[in-house]
């Protein structure tokens, strides 16, 4: 649909392009990090619209983009700790192999037997 093709930005505020219609160069989210790449702190460059205007997807520059940042080792093992915790029960303290859900506080065995 040519509703949603404003290059300049006069009518949605930003460039904006109908579904599979943006220039190349632009990706979103998703396919930055597909690629390894994040925005890197930049603004969206364009939007996409479809479905009516009801969905909408930002694209961020390649140019602009930079490599994604990895976890030092200390990151990783405080990663690995809070994964942890969500996994133990606060009842009666096994490790489980799923997250505890926070609506109980407890493990399910727990939560089953009160």
């Amino acid at each position: 649909m040519t509703v949603f093709y404003d290059p300049t930005g006069s009518r949605y505020g930003m460039p904006t392009y109908p579904y599979r219609m943006a220039p190349d160069g632009l990706a979103t989210r998703r396919q930055l990090r597909a690629a390894g790449l994040r925005p890197a702190g930049q603004e969206p460059a364009c939007q996409v619209l479809w479905r009516r205007g009801k969905r909408v997807a930002y694209l961020y520059r390649l140019d602009l983009a930079k490599p994604k940042r990895t976890a030092s080792p200390a990151q990783r093992e405080a990663i690995t700790k809070a994964l942890r915790a969500r996994r133990t029960c606060q009842t009666c303290g096994l490790v489980q192999p799923y997250y505890i859900p926070r609506r109980y506080g407890c493990c399910l065995d727990c939560h089953g037997g009160h």
